[in-house]
């Protein structure tokens, strides 16, 4: 199901546009596939090819992630998903999973509310994962007040903290919030056992 959109979708912040911030809910599965989806295209040719497959997250990926206790929020405006974004607690931390904004609305605030929402529900240490050459959304998330850890680390927190390949692991970067040193994170793991 394609998520039905206006040409250009209308600015979220517009007079009279209601936005709001909502858990998304069970029966909204195939809407936020296809905003995950949609927006994931952005990936195509730029992660490596063998870490690309059609579609990028099918349905029963997008279910198991849920039941592993993955916390999805929803921006809707004026009745329409946008945007969508998880949390997942984890032993002493929090990961900011699967975030992802429909392209007609990226670069009107969508990510940066979602982001916020998300941040303010946790005192945890929160991390985000994402593919390393995927410059724009590093750039949103230190823009967020993220920030990559070391890269002697990173492999270190993918593991012990998410469930993803060893092909994921070589190609992808942690970001942090607040910072946190090669010596920080070692500790973080340390703690979480």
């Amino acid at each position: 199901m394609q998520p039905t959109q206006p040409q250009g979708g209308p600015d979220p912040f517009a007079a009279g546009a209601q936005p709001a911030i909502r858990p998304c809910r069970q029966d909204e599965a195939d809407t936020m596939l296809s905003i995950i989806n949609c927006a994931a295209e952005a990936y195509r040719g730029v992660i490596p090819a063998d870490c690309w497959h059609e579609p990028y997250m099918p349905k029963a990926e997008l279910l198991s992630e849920i039941v592993s206790g993955i916390t999805f929020v929803g921006y809707e405006v004026d009745g329409l998903l946008a945007g969508v974004m998880g949390i997942q607690p984890v032993r002493n931390v929090a990961l900011i999973r699967h975030a992802y904004v429909l392209p007609s609305y990226q670069g009107r605030g969508v990510g940066s509310a979602l982001i916020a929402h998300l941040r303010a529900q946790t005192s945890r240490p929160i991390l985000v994962g994402t593919w390393t050459a995927a410059t724009w959304a590093i750039r949103f998330y230190e823009r967020h007040g993220f920030h990559l850890v070391p890269e002697a680390t990173k492999a270190l927190l993918l593991r012990n903290y998410w469930t993803v390949s060893e092909r994921q692991v070589e190609t992808s970067v942690v970001l942090a919030a607040p910072v946190l040193t090669g010596e920080e994170a070692r500790s973080l793991v340390a703690g979480s056992r």
